[in-house]
């Protein structure tokens, strides 16, 4: 019994977070985040444009809260705006981007688009960025490619630390999925190693104890 209602209540969040993300819009938002208090559900929406999400008067906010009251009946939901100051930095953003592009201007400018989101990543500082595009691009047949700039991680506890996101476009001749990876230069990398003056003079200051050692022998 308890399991059925865990797998209903996660239904019922799932279809709350999917349902403000088309209310919003594609390529406007990042992630939706449900927190549950004592007075009710605080959501937090992760957006770059905070203005057209609170809207004029904060119409919009007041029309959302009102959905989530009658059609998915939260007590009391009170929504939050966690504005995003570095959109390049959002895997989420820049694939919904892509895929926007993808649906107005169509698959044929595919490489046009992947290449121009890569060069705003790296041009904000990112470490590194990877974008896949699959699907009938451009041929008949369904293909992948790979866009890619700077360092990745891909294995190990270290490849947490980069934002990863997917996205599908829909274009005439098909379905284009879209999966970005940003590894932010505010990404705290455990096997990083600074080349400062410092630990240069003591590498050499190692080297000529070594040597030393060697000659007395």
């Amino acid at each position: 019994m308890e399991e059925r209602k865990t797998v209903k209540f996660k239904k019922d969040e799932f279809a709350i977070k999917e349902y403000i993300k088309k209310f919003v819009g594609k390529g406007k938002l990042s992630k939706v985040k449900i927190e549950y208090t004592p007075i009710g559900e605080k959501i937090i929406i992760s957006t770059h444009k905070p203005r057209i999400l609170i809207g004029k008067g904060g119409g919009k906010i007041i029309e959302l809260t009102d959905i989530l009251k009658r059609q998915f009946k939260l007590e009391n939901p009170h929504i939050e705006i966690d504005e995003i100051i570095q959109p390049e930095f959002d895997a989420q953003i820049i694939a919904d981007e892509i895929a926007l592009n993808l649906e107005r201007f169509g698959p044929l400018k595919f490489k046009v688009s992947a290449y121009k989101s890569l060069g705003r990543i790296m041009k904000a500082g990112a470490l590194g960025a990877e974008i896949r595009l699959s699907g009938k691009l451009p041929g008949a047949r369904a293909k992948t490619w790979r866009f890619a700039q700077g360092y990745m991680i891909k294995t190990g506890d270290s490849a947490k630390v980069v934002d990863r996101a997917k996205a599908r476009a829909e274009t005439k001749p098909g379905t284009i999925g879209i999966k970005t990876s940003i590894l932010s230069p505010y990404a705290l990398l455990k096997d990083k190693i600074d080349i400062s003056e410092e630990l240069i003079n003591k590498l050499k200051s190692a080297s000529k104890n070594i040597e030393s050692e060697k000659n007395k022998k």
